[in-house]
């Protein structure tokens, strides 16, 4: 009699667990086009500084950092404290250097990594006009990027989910 509880006990916990996985991987694809959307947000705001304030990147990565807060928010400041010491390093080097350490938290692929390393690649050297065109381009990828995320967010969110169920029933199945 006490096996059977224990049975349906790991049964019970297996069908949930994984559901829990289903849930949290749905979960992950709203986080990631949340982070997208916001990163968006802040491009613009650095393109703002840039272009119509006419602010060294320094500054424009602080304050664009600031205004934006949290993880992104982050990596600006960081970037605008590491060129205001000069240690004569590239732009280039510290914005991948910081990239390379944003936290877990930061929903972000390894493409969208690439891509937003691919921005620093032409700031702080060109003129105005060709970093603009460059934060442009950035940013219609960023909007592919983003839309696609969104086409595709109920879709994945309700597979993940349903896998995540399908999963631990099967599990279950197969355990007994």
């Amino acid at each position: 009699m006490d096996r059977m509880y224990i049975k349906l006990l790991g049964a019970v916990l297996v069908i949930v667990s994984s559901s829990g996985l289903g849930c949290y991987m749905a979960a992950q694809w709203g986080e990631h086009l949340k982070t997208m959307e916001t990163l968006k947000k802040m491009i613009l705001l650095l393109k703002g500084e840039i272009v119509y304030a006419n602010s060294p990147l320094t500054e424009a990565f602080e304050r664009t950092g600031k205004k934006a807060g949290g993880g992104l928010g982050d990596l600006f400041v960081a970037v605008a404290e590491r060129l205001m010491r000069q240690q004569a390093e590239p732009f280039y080097t510290v914005w991948q250097e910081e990239i390379d350490h944003l936290p877990k938290e930061v929903c972000l692929s390894k493409e969208d990594k690439q891509h937003l390393k691919g921005l620093g690649e032409h700031l702080g050297y060109l003129d105005m006009d060709m970093q603009e065109r460059n934060i442009l381009l950035y940013l219609e990828q960023l909007d592919l990027t983003i839309d696609y995320l969104r086409k595709h967010k109920q879709e994945k969110s309700r597979l993940y989910t349903t896998l995540g169920i399908m999963g631990g029933l099967f599990l279950t199945i197969v355990m007994y």
